[in-house]
């Protein structure tokens, strides 16, 4: 009997019902991806005796997650890794392997993998190596942001080396990204950029007003939005400390500030803090995590979007913002640039230049935008024109059998 060829994807950031909002861009493609081939999920959990005792002066500190879940028809396994807080960071990807070797093992002897997909060039490509190595699989590893600061750490630098060098494919999601794994040593003909994508039906305008009057908002004001994890790099204070000259310019300005506690902090009381130090509690709105099937909202509901974030791989926020019709003003930080590429979709600023950071957001407040172009723009980046481009390429490394089979039977 013929059968797909089954990717195990490898991702230490991944939703589960203890973090709903972690990786929801990793999974959106590898569940996309396994409608299409066949799929299991092992996401590693960083472990440490004592956690539990940082988590009272560190809420919300890795609170791990069920060692099994059930989500969209796929199995999902969250095994534990020894990972030791702030020590020890070049043994993560060892210890990542270790801990979730028995779960791939078992799936290579249930004939359910093929290759090992992993997300994140460290820990997780490390692992991978590792895994694949022991198993004799192949494997890829997808760039997603990290990289550019691990490759420039010399304790990590080693281990991410060998895992791209190692790897039969390495996408990455902007060619800032594929800049780094050629750098480090990849051949040019096995880095791929493969961006993130946007789901159409979940991201479209609603009628501004109407979005307003639900969520409590003023018809009549100017309204910005920020999403993402409430942690420094994403940079919701650089957007606040521009605020109040805005409103000079912009009076009843409002700032939407969307997101939670993310695996790279929390920075909710600095932020409440700078928003009463800046005394502009009455324009900035917290309005905590939101699921994708509600952010549409509060994204049509503004007027530009805005992400002064200190780096990013491919930020699949701007696509869902663009998506709603919503001009992007971001910071020239890995591949904000390429996704913010014209003229017409908004503006890329310096990152750290305060002052062009305000223009630009003047001038996005000032601008009638075409926003039926920003749509298409998003139109044409969908999650299926990325899928394509992925069935291709691990059907391409499937074994001889399983390919022919697969391409057989599209």
């Amino acid at each position: 009997m013929s059968r797909l060829p089954h990717i195990v994807t490898l991702s230490s950031l991944f939703p589960s019902e203890r973090q709903p909002m972690a990786g929801l861009f990793v999974r959106e493609r590898a569940f996309r991806l396994g409608a299409r081939l066949s799929l299991s999920v092992v996401a590693p959990q960083a472990w440490f005796p004592f956690q539990a005792l940082l988590r009272r002066l560190k809420p919300g500190f890795r609170p791990g997650a069920p060692a099994h879940e059930q989500q969209g028809g796929f199995d999902l396994a969250y095994p534990r890794f020894f990972s030791i807080p702030g020590a020890l960071k070049s043994l993560d990807g060892l210890f990542m392997a270790l801990g979730a070797w028995s779960r791939l093992r078992a799936l290579q002897r249930a004939g359910r993998l093929d290759i090992i997909d992993a997300h994140f060039g460290y820990p997780d490509g490390r692992a991978a190596s590792l895994l694949a190595r022991w198993l004799g699989v192949p494997y890829t590893v997808t760039l997603r942001g990290t990289e550019t600061r691990h490759a420039q750490d010399p304790a990590l630098r080693p281990a991410l080396q060998a895992a791209l060098r190692g790897a039969s494919r390495v996408f990455s999601v902007s060619e800032s990204l594929r800049q780094v794994a050629l750098q480090l040593g990849v051949p040019p003909e096995r880095a791929i950029v493969v961006g993130n994508g946007v789901d159409l039906a979940r991201f479209y305008p609603l009628p501004r007003a109407e979005a307003r009057l639900t969520l409590g908002l003023p018809v009549d004001t100017p309204v910005l939005v920020s999403v993402g994890g409430l942690c420094e790099r994403k940079g919701f204070h650089r957007v606040m400390a521009c605020l109040p000259r805005l409103r000079e310019r912009h009076p009843g300005l409002r700032l939407l500030v969307v997101g939670g506690p993310s695996p790279e902090g929390d920075w909710t009381p600095q932020l409440t803090a700078l928003s009463r130090e800046l005394g502009i509690d009455d324009a900035v709105v917290f309005a905590g995590p939101q699921p994708p099937d509600a952010l549409r909202q509060w994204l049509s509901a503004a007027d530009v979007f805005v992400l002064a974030t200190r780096n990013e791989g491919w930020a699949n926020v701007f696509l869902e913002a663009m998506a709603c019709g919503l001009p992007v003003v971001t910071t020239r930080v890995g591949g904000n640039a390429e996704v913010v590429n014209a003229p017409g979709l908004g503006s890329v600023v310096p990152f750290g230049d305060e002052p062009a950071l305000d223009a630009a957001i003047d001038q996005a407040l000032r601008t009638p935008w075409d926003r039926a172009h920003i749509r298409a723009y998003a139109e044409a980046n969908t999650w299926d024109r990325r899928i394509d481009q992925l069935e291709r390429e691990f059907l391409a490394l499937a074994p001889a059998p399983l390919a022919r089979e697969a391409a057989a039977s599209t």
